[in-house]
């Protein structure tokens, strides 16, 4: 190849190409041969962009995966873009900047009504919990009527409706009404807590992890929150969310993803010094804060995705679209077909 590349030089040369376009000529055809002999196919594949938060649980499995080569391994190149907030991701999904993204599949039913092909692959069945401070007299969610209760995210939080869900049907109560709320941001709703001007908060499970670290009580988790409301299933309410196109168009990549990811999941489901590796990235405070993030993680690895997962999931989008209505869900009060992504090993 070297050889032929060179005849061809020479002959340029010798048909009177100026000297500066000929060294241009010849720089162009070096390179392109060192591309073609660094890539066997000739072109190396693009990579799988996956919009990610700079401390989600998302961040920690890909640092595990390139840490422990497993996307060489998978023949996958994954390339992270941090991004600063989940509805930051999901903008940059909508706008072509990134291929994956982490999101609800409530989100995803939503787009599809409206005619998007999202589609969704579990990931983790962590929801968020109930904290307050340890000498609370707060035991349930009845003795939060009339109290100050912060609460992690907007006002369709699903945590936030499964919570209300949970009080009209147990105790007869309407949280909405009854609780005097404040939504916000979870750190904002950390310090609201501590310095007394909060008497609840209903946040995202690695910030309750973190509360409870620092010696705050769980009331209620949301897993046990849907168990009584009849949700028998561990539903993954959190996962990688593709378009269907591109799933099709790239399925070798997307399972080469998901091949990788699940294998540092089980690394980290067993593997305590990874957890000690990457402190850092979790931002964990020390070593009891790590402690309750790991347990969390790993109580909320996907350990089953088949039908009757499937079929409670469904039956969870009736029940949150009846609380919700249009806001959460627009013109669908049903799962819009399509949502899952079906033909994917797990």
């Amino acid at each position: 190849m070297w050889s032929r590349r060179f005849s061809y030089l020479a002959i340029l040369w010798g048909r009177g190409m100026a000297r500066r376009q000929w060294l241009r000529t010849a720089a162009v055809l070096t390179f392109t041969l060192a591309v073609s002999a660094a890539s066997p196919s000739g072109s190396a594949a693009p990579p799988l962009r996956i919009g990610v938060l700079k401390f989600g649980t998302v961040s920690w499995v890909l640092d595990v995966v390139r840490q422990q080569g497993l996307d060489r391994a998978e023949g996958v190149r994954i390339e992270p873009v941090e991004l600063a907030s989940t509805p930051a991701t999901q903008v940059a999904l909508q706008a072509g900047s990134v291929d994956m993204v982490v999101s609800d599949w409530l989100w995803v039913s939503r787009q599809r009504g409206a005619g998007a092909d999202w589609t969704f692959i579990p990931f983790s069945t962590a929801l968020g919990a109930l904290v307050v401070p340890p000498q609370s007299p707060v035991r349930s969610l009845a003795d939060l009527r009339h109290r100050r209760l912060g609460i992690a995210g907007s006002p369709l939080d699903k945590s936030w409706l499964i919570l209300r869900l949970l009080a009209q049907q147990r105790d007869g109560i309407d949280l909405d009404r009854e609780t005097e709320k404040s939504f916000g941001a979870p750190p904002l709703l950390d310090q609201e807590l501590a310095a007394g001007r909060l008497d609840a908060v209903l946040t995202y499970w690695p910030f309750a992890a973190r509360l409870e670290a620092q010696g705050m009580r769980r009331v209620l988790s949301m897993s046990e929150a849907l168990e009584a409301l009849g949700i028998a299933s561990a539903v993954p309410m959190v996962g990688y969310v593709v378009s269907e196109r591109w799933a099709a168009a790239n399925g070798e990549a997307l399972q080469g993803f998901l091949h990788a990811a699940r294998r540092a999941e089980r690394i980290l489901a067993t593997d305590d010094a990874q957890w000690a590796r990457i402190a850092t990235l979790t931002g964990a405070r020390d070593a009891t804060e790590l402690g309750h993030l790991r347990d969390g993680f790993r109580a909320g690895l996907l350990q089953r995705w088949g039908a009757a997962e499937r079929q409670d999931a469904e039956r969870l989008y009736r029940l949150l679209a009846e609380v919700g209505g249009p806001a959460l869900v627009g013109t669908s009060m049903t799962l819009s077909p399509g949502t899952f992504l079906a033909e994917v090993q797990y």
